[in-house]
């Protein structure tokens, strides 16, 4: 049998990033992956708003990277994607995807109209009304999800489907490794959208897209010192929130610190209340990625702050790598960027 393989393309605010990925009996093989930044102000908060700037990236993209299809899945993550816990009465699932807009119009903070909707079951369950099945209901605005798809197509692609980017984050760094049934948090930190996702041996519980990331950290920081958010990105890094840097960097640790400190309460925040919701599967690692996640010392706060263990997710550990002309080096720089884009592929593959 041949290998399939599939692309998935991430349009984030600092940048468009694509993975390509082969299914056969040995197992999953990355064959490519590569990444173009895109002008600031093309993408705010993870919707696009300069088509025109994103499609020249992605061509870019694809003309460097040499994938070997036009055929991608795209993700989508903003605050007009609303992600909500529901029981609906029992359907086939696929019955019950085509009358989903008439059972959960009253539900949406948006006409149903307007969004595009999907529901991922999660288990039956029996009660005073009956026969249940309870999920996962994910609606997005309209308006977003077709600006991502006419971007793609504006450069050359063909987009095959549209995912959360928060179960694309769970398909590649989610792991039943460190004991069935045991239930971790996944949080991939981007420029300006952070998605949370805890799940139970693969089966998300809580959804939660919170709009703060790694720009925002260097935006206070640009501000704060009177410099570039070139300048600023690298400051950054070399403060971190480890309390390292010398006295030179006060000014500087102290912006750091105040911002990176409310990304890691908005993050506690959500797995408190998971917590508070779901008492019975409380978290018993959390598992970071994204660009954001690279801030030195963030992990360590992070898990000051929910008490249990943070470890940094690599979603290309139980994959081979071929001929993707990275070297072990570029490899290691882009792993904590690759969660989305391989997740998105993997989902291609279902």
């Amino acid at each position: 049998m041949a290998a399939r393989t599939a692309i998935g393309l991430d349009i984030g605010t600092s940048g468009v990033r694509a993975a390509e990925l082969t299914f056969g009996r040995h197992g999953v093989r990355l064959e490519k992956f590569g990444q173009v930044a895109v002008p600031a102000g093309a993408v705010r908060d993870g919707e696009v708003v300069e088509p025109v700037s994103v499609a020249e990236a992605i061509k870019e993209l694809w003309g460097a990277t040499r994938f070997s299809s036009k055929q991608v899945v795209l993700g989508v993550a903003n605050q007009r994607v609303v992600v909500r816990n529901v029981e609906l009465p029992w359907l086939p699932v696929a019955e019950l995807r085509k009358s989903l807009g008439l059972q959960v119009a009253d539900l949406l903070p948006m006409p149903v109209e307007q969004a595009v909707l999907d529901f991922h079951p999660v288990e039956e369950v029996r009660g005073d009304r009956g026969r249940m099945i309870r999920g996962m209901l994910v609606a997005a605005s309209r308006d977003v999800v077709l600006a991502n798809v006419r971007c793609a197509e504006r450069a050359g692609l063909t987009p095959t489907s549209v995912d959360l980017t928060s179960f694309a984050v769970l398909r590649s760094l989610g792991s039943g490794a460190f004991g069935d049934g045991a239930t971790e948090a996944l949080i991939d930190v981007g420029a300006r959208v952070t998605n949370i996702v805890v799940h139970t041996a693969g089966v998300p519980t809580f959804v939660r897209i919170l709009l703060m990331g790694g720009q925002d950290i260097t935006d206070a920081l640009a501000e704060r010192v009177g410099s570039s958010l070139a300048e600023a990105e690298g400051l950054k890094h070399v403060v971190g929130m480890d309390r390292q840097a010398g006295p030179e960097f006060t000014n500087a640790s102290r912006a750091v610190e105040a911002t990176a400190q409310s990304l890691v309460d908005e993050i506690r925040g959500s797995l408190d209340y998971y917590s508070s919701t779901t008492p019975g599967a409380p978290v018993e690692r959390v598992v970071v990625s994204g660009g954001g996640s690279l801030l030195r010392g963030l992990t360590d706060r992070l898990g000051q702050a929910v008490r249990v263990p943070v470890e940094v997710g690599d979603p290309m550990k139980d994959m081979s790598i071929g001929k993707t002309g990275l070297d072990d080096d570029q490899l290691a720089l882009v792993r904590p960027l690759a969660a989305v884009p391989v997740g998105l592929a993997m989902g291609a593959a279902r």
